[in-house]
């Protein structure tokens, strides 16, 4: 174990204006200068605790004061979106929605997904598109024609969106994994 009684260290700085400790004998490390103080350990640390004394990066900190001198405009712009809640948004009409399965959404995959009852539907038009994992009511299955299958596959199942209890419906059209859907807001159960 290396005894620090008699280790000599130096106060080193970086351009975010963090502090740290060096043996004085090496070279600083790169993107670090030197403050201006040397000596033991406990003498070292405790000069960093007298003038370190905001812990944010320098770029955090005049970031911080040009946005307290002038707000963004998207933070004005967010207070004042009269926007309905993404709940809201998708429980009024049918939206674009599209199966999610990774790595692939093939028909064996979405197969194993009906089994497990659980899937994801995703709602594309969206900002971003609303991924939602869904917990499917038992007897979601394939049509199925022949070797191949095709047709529409209607899933209906439950989840919490944004703390609101919710069902989603959609038709999904297998040869694309692409259909349509919607949520319905359920009423809470009196317990």
């Amino acid at each position: 174990m290396e005894n620090d009684d008699n280790q000599v260290y130096k106060v080193v700085v970086n351009h975010e204006e963090q502090y740290s400790i060096w043996p004085v004998e090496r070279e600083n490390p790169l993107g670090w200068k030197e403050a201006g103080k040397q000596g033991k350990k406990a003498e070292c640390l405790e000069y960093i605790n007298t003038v370190w004394t905001d812990m944010r990066p320098l770029s955090l900190r005049k970031r911080m004061e040009e946005w307290a001198r002038n707000p963004p405009e998207e933070t004005v712009a967010e207070v004042e979106d009269d926007t309905p809640p993404l709940v809201d948004r998708l429980s009024q009409g049918t939206h674009a929605v599209e199966i999610v399965i990774r790595p692939a959404a093939t028909l064996a995959a979405l197969k194993d997904c009906l089994d497990r009852n659980y899937v994801h539907v995703k709602f594309t038009g969206t900002r971003g598109g609303t991924e939602l994992g869904i917990r499917l009511e038992k007897g979601a299955k394939m049509p199925v024609e022949g070797e191949s299958t095709t047709g529409v596959l209607h899933l209906e199942g439950n989840l919490t969106l944004d703390f609101v209890p919710v069902r989603c419906i959609a038709d999904i059209d297998l040869q694309t994994m692409r259909g349509q859907g919607y949520l319905v807001k359920q009423v809470a159960q009196p317990a």
